[in-house]
This record gives structure tokens, C-alpha cells and sequence, in this order.
């Protein structure tokens, strides 16, 4: 089964119990991650168990085989059902495998829950979870005008604080692309705000950064073509002029979950990249096309997958140690020019 992507909220509000291998994908990771524990918690296992909760890192499923069913099949010993919590799944076949044959006889002690980054229509894991009765298919795509304000009202609430109109307008143009990102920002603002009431447009000029990132273009196209040194030099002089290094991050994973929309374009309807670009909705900066056309043809869609989850892990990390966010940040973007320049040879 699947839902649609305005769907998806309401349907984890009251998940239906009848489900035993739900998947979350989709190119914006943290969503995608802020579902995934929303789903977590609707179990009402304590997420801290190891006993009742086991966390499988997708890639584990391909050293080894068969790890998902047999934790499927073994039973609990401490409660009456298990969350097996699968992250960072895309097109690996053995867990492809394993998720196929759990959906064919759904365990009866377990629920599966796999968080995934952007899968295209016919990728074998979205596609069995889809069309099988016993599983639920829920994508996340880029938050929307109406989610960026309902995130922003939910941070308001848990703070007790209210928001002018202007200040709201100001940050809702400073939002989207990736939810932790934004969830991220408006807490920051919270914080600064904290024993105001009301947070006023000053305070969103004085601390709001811009989450679409603008300021660090110069360095994530140099990430892009593989230009190390350049984006080494742009990256640094913008941190030290004050820019925060999330913002790069939250840039270049927009950029990269465009160019694996564009890359998919072009592998299922056979297109070049320079065709594929030229037909993209919103158009390409005309200045910006050749570098588009240029990482479209040296990276594949498996290497633009890997990336995003790079990008993703980067986020996560620079929220948990934000003392060093920068260096998290440069290591994470360094490594993807390095690879950028790998396929460029």
C-alpha cells in the first residue's frame, strides 16, 4: 500500500496495526528521519531498548545475508513485539530480498520500519512495499509553504511563544529544503528569543541565517565540479564571515537530491544531460548549465545516493557536536569534491 505525500501525516497519526514493514523515502532526509521516529514512537516500545528496538544499518544487510528475517522471526523476550529499524536503505538486493520475503509471510512478533533516501518509481524496495497488502509506502518530498508553517507553529508551541506576521514572512522565506535543517533554525531562534513572548522581524534579521543557503554557492559548485582547493578557500572565508556551516550542508543536499532527480530523468527516458537540463522546472541559471550538464554526466544515480547520505550523516553530527560543526561540515563536503574529482578523471 501506499499514501500520498499530503497523506502521510495523517496516516502515522494512526498507523493501522495491520502494517508489518512500513518505509519512509524520499529526498528530504530529515523528514524522512523525523517520520521515522514519529512511527518509532507510536509503537510505544522504549526507543532506548536494544532488546525491544534493534537499529540495522542498511548496508549491514548486504555483508550479511538474511540478517532482517532472522531478527524478524526471533522472538521477544522482554515485550511482545520488536522494532526493527532499518536506516539508510536504497537499492541494496539483499535487503530488497529480505523485505520481499517478509511481505510474502509478515512476522508476527516484529514491525519493520526502513528509512530511505529518494527512490524512483520501480526501484524493487518501493515497488514490493507498494503493491503488497502488509506494507505502507510513504514518500517525503520538500516541505511546502503550509509545512514550513505548521513545523514553525509546532517549535512556538513547545516554547509557550508566539510570532508577529512579518517576523513569520521573514523566516518562512529563509526555510525548506530539509526539515531537521529548518527544525534546526527555528529552534535557534527560539533560544535567542527565550523570555521575549513574541519573537519580532528583528530577531529573525539578527539570528535567522537563510537555510537555501545563497551565501555559499561559490564553494558547493566548486564541491560539485571537484575543485578542492577552491571550495576550501570559499568555504572557510564564508564560515569566518559569520555564514553557519549547516547551511551548506542543507545547500549542497538540495543540489545533490536535484541533480539525482535530473540523473533519473535521464536514465529512464534516455535523455542526455544537456537535454535534461534544458527541460528542467524551475529553469537552470543559464550561467550555471555546463556545470549542471558536467556533474550529471560523471555522477551516477548509486554515487548521488551515497552523497546525500553523506550530506545527511554530516547534519545529523553538526546538531549532536554543534562546537565542531564547522570541521564536520568541511570534512563531509571535502570528501564529496575528492570523490567529484575521482570521477571527473
Amino acid at each position: 500500500m501506499q499514501k500520498k505525500a499530503s497523506e502521510v501525516d495523517s496516516w502515522l497519526a494512526r498507523p493501522d496495526s495491520r502494517v508489518a514493514v512500513v518505509l519512509i523515502y524520499g529526498p528530504d532526509r530529515g523528514l524522512v528521519a523525523e517520520r521515522g521516529r514519529a512511527f518509532a514512537q507510536r509503537t510505544g516500545l522504549p526507543l532506548d531498548d536494544p532488546f525491544s528496538v534493534v537499529k540495522i544499518d542498511a548496508g549491514e544487510t548486504e555483508r550479511d545475508e538474511g540478517r532482517l528475517i532472522d531478527e524478524a522471526r526471533t522472538v521477544p523476550m522482554f515485550s511482545d513485539r520488536r522494532l526493527l529499524w532499518v536506516r539508510n536503505a536504497g537499492i541494496q538486493k539483499s535487503l530488497a530480498d529480505d523485505v520481499k520475503a517478509l511481505l510474502a509471510d509478515p512476522p508476527r512478533d516484529a514491525i519493520v520500519l526502513i528509512e530511505a533516501g529518494e527512490l524512483r518509481k520501480g526501484a524493487a524496495l518501493r515497488t514490493m512495499v507498494e503493491a503488497a497488502p502488509s506494507g505502507m509506502a510513504l514518500p517525503c518530498y520538500a516541505d511546502e509553504a503550509r509545512d514550513i508553517d505548521a513545523v514553525i507553529d509546532d517549535e512556538l508551541g513547545k516554547a509557550g511563544m508566539t510570532m508577529t506576521l512579518e517576523a513569520r514572512q521573514a523566516l518562512r522565506r529563509n526555510l525548506g529544503g530539509d526539515r531537521l535543517a529548518s527544525r534546526g533554525e527555528i529552534e535557534k531562534l527560539v533560544l535567542y528569543a527565550h523570555g521575549q513572548g513574541e519573537i519580532a522581524l528583528d530577531d529573525v534579521r539578527a539570528l535567522a541565517g537563510d537555510v537555501s543557503g545563497q551565501s555559499f554557492d561559490d564553494a558547493i559548485d566548486a564541491m560539485i565540479e571537484g575543485r578542492t582547493d577552491d571550495f576550501d578557500a570559499a568555504f572557510t572565508r564564508q564560515c569566518q564571515a559569520g555564514g553557519h556551516p549547516f547551511l551548506a550542508l542543507s545547500a549542497a543536499m538540495r543540489q545533490f537530491q536535484t541533480l539525482q532527480q535530473m540523473r533519473g530523468a535521464m536514465e529512464t527516458a534516455g535523455k542526455n544531460a544537456a537535454s535534461v537540463v534544458a527541460a528542467h522546472k524551475p529553469p537552470v541559471f543559464f550561467a550555471r548549465r555546463r556545470l549542471i550538464e558536467k556533474a550529471l554526466e560523471r555522477w551516477s544515480g548509486d554515487a548521488l545516493g551515497r552523497a546525500l547520505v553523506r550530506l545527511q550523516a554530516a547534519v545529523l553530527q553538526t546538531r549532536r557536536r554543534p562546537d565542531l560543526a564547522v570541521p564536520l561540515a568541511r570534512q563531509a563536503l571535502l570528501g564529496i569534491a575528492v570523490e567529484s574529482a575521482r570521477l571527473g578523471r
